[in-house]
């Protein structure tokens, strides 16, 4: 699966590579946690690399938006306004249900296969426009599944008050998405603590941890200490292949187990020593 540069500085690392093309990425945060900073800045990358980019504004209107590139640094933005590489769709104040079916539908049909960057920058009134869950779950779906005919798509999402995600607000799109990233935010005496963490991602590896931020002017979101990627060894999948010759196991068997250790490093296995996985493929072939 190609990889696309996030546009983070250090996330990439993370996320095996960078975000899944074609995919559907949802940011999770309070407010002031840097949604709409890590949205700008996906788009902003895309842009540098030739993409085109669509926002999508469901709260703010396009002006202040573009008031909070420029304030951030980022008045190149201006310039992929004038060439028409960056396009803004102003849904603030809309009827969202007619928006997301009549609307956008017509939209897509124009720019499908472009290959283009698209932010929805948040999903928050789509969510409150009914209080219905199937009809939640269907606007949402519809609208992710539309825009991704056009690229690669990222969210946002409002957080409130539930430190967990368990809230009725980030449960259906935290479902619907492809990767889930959390940007936690706690205030205290001296200054406010922010943290990163990637909840899932589809047909990916990705970090386990949480991470720490910070959001500086010119650079936007800049994840701390990340430490240089270290070369990926496969000592445990090859050992493991050695052992698994040495077992009575069938041949089917063993071609099965041969090819699911394809690619696989020792980041994959974590904690697990592969004595102990000999064991658990054991009780599960032995009598096979």
């Amino acid at each position: 699966m190609r990889k696309l540069k996030s546009g983070i500085y250090g996330l990439n690392p993370l996320l095996d590579g960078g975000v899944n093309e074609n995919s559907t990425t949802v940011v999770i945060g309070r407010s002031g946690a840097g949604k709409t900073t890590f949205a700008t800045q996906f788009i902003r990358r895309g842009l540098q690399d030739g993409q085109e980019g669509i926002f999508v504004s469901l709260d703010e209107n396009k002006e202040q938006i573009i008031r909070e590139a420029v304030e951030m640094g980022w008045s190149d933005i201006l310039d992929s306004l004038d060439d028409e590489l960056l396009v803004f769709i102003d849904a603030s104040g809309r009827e969202f249900s007619n928006f997301i079916r009549k609307e956008l539908p017509a939209f897509v049909s124009e720019w499908k296969g472009s290959n283009a960057r698209i932010a929805i920058d948040p999903l928050t009134p789509v969510m409150w426009s009914t209080k219905d869950l199937y009809e939640q779950r269907d606007l949402i779906g519809f609208m992710l599944k539309q825009t991704r005919k056009v690229g690669t798509v990222l969210c946002t999402l409002e957080e409130h008050g539930q430190a967990d995600l368990a809230g009725a607000e980030t449960v259906i799109p935290m479902y619907l998405a492809d990767c889930v990233i959390h940007l936690r935010l706690d205030h205290d005496e001296s200054a406010p603590s922010r943290t990163l963490k990637i909840i899932k991602c589809r047909n990916s590896r990705h970090s386990q941890s949480r991470h720490a931020y910070q959001i500086t002017r010119g650079f936007g979101i800049i994840l701390e200490g990340i430490e240089r990627r270290k070369v990926a060894t496969a000592k445990v999948p090859s050992q493991l292949r050695q052992m698994l010759l040495t077992r009575a196991l069938p041949k089917s068997v063993l071609e099965r187990l041969e090819k699911a250790l394809e690619g696989l490093t020792d980041e994959d296995f974590r904690t697990l020593k592969p004595e102990a996985l000999l064991d658990l493929i054991l009780q599960e072939y032995q009598d096979a």
